[in-house]
């Protein structure tokens, strides 16, 4: 007959009730071990996932900030281009090559319909002495003329009976004030 083991006192047995038992608790542990590897590894996926989709968000902000850079710089160039056509040099020298010349002292018409001002036709200043790219195109007779040239006989025929030309269209000006 065997004695039951007598319990073990002192140190030795403090020790032993610290040491875990092989039992059945040992498979208990299992799931919960199971559990906790899921979730740490589920929640290194959702951070992976989570870091790549803001990396993607980020390359298409700073896409966007160049694209952005790109077109603020073009509508500068746009407005420079604007600004230097419409300043008054520039429109008096298209609006010369158009044929169009200076307008006169203006008139205007009051609300009661009467006219204020002394309206004018407008008149062609004398032609200057300087060579145009006109007196070019006299030399060579295979030339195209230029927009702007009129042949000699029509400025004579189109001159009235005193010798000044004829107004030119839209020369009155009237703004309604």
């Amino acid at each position: 007959m065997s004695r039951p083991a007598a319990p073990v006192k002192g140190r030795a047995g403090r020790l032993a009730r610290m040491l875990p038992s092989t039992g059945p608790s040992s498979a208990a542990r299992t799931p919960f071990v199971l559990l906790v590897v899921l979730l740490l590894g589920g929640g290194l996926i959702t951070l992976l996932l989570l870091n790549s989709a803001l990396n993607e968000g980020s390359f298409r902000l700073s896409k966007l900030k160049r694209e952005t850079t790109e077109l603020t710089d073009e509508q500068q160039a746009l407005q420079r281009d604007v600004d230097s056509y419409s300043q008054p040099g520039a429109l008096e020298r298209r609006a010369r090559e158009l044929g169009m010349v200076p307008g006169g002292s203006p008139a205007f018409l009051n609300p009661d319909g009467t006219v204020r001002g002394v309206p004018t036709t407008a008149t062609a200043p004398p032609p200057s002495a300087s060579p145009s790219p006109s007196a070019d195109a006299d030399a060579d007779p295979d030339a195209a003329p230029s927009p702007g040239a009129t042949p000699a006989g029509v400025a004579q025929a189109d001159a009235t009976d005193d010798g000044t030309p004829p107004a030119a269209p839209g020369a009155l000006s009237l703004i309604p004030i």
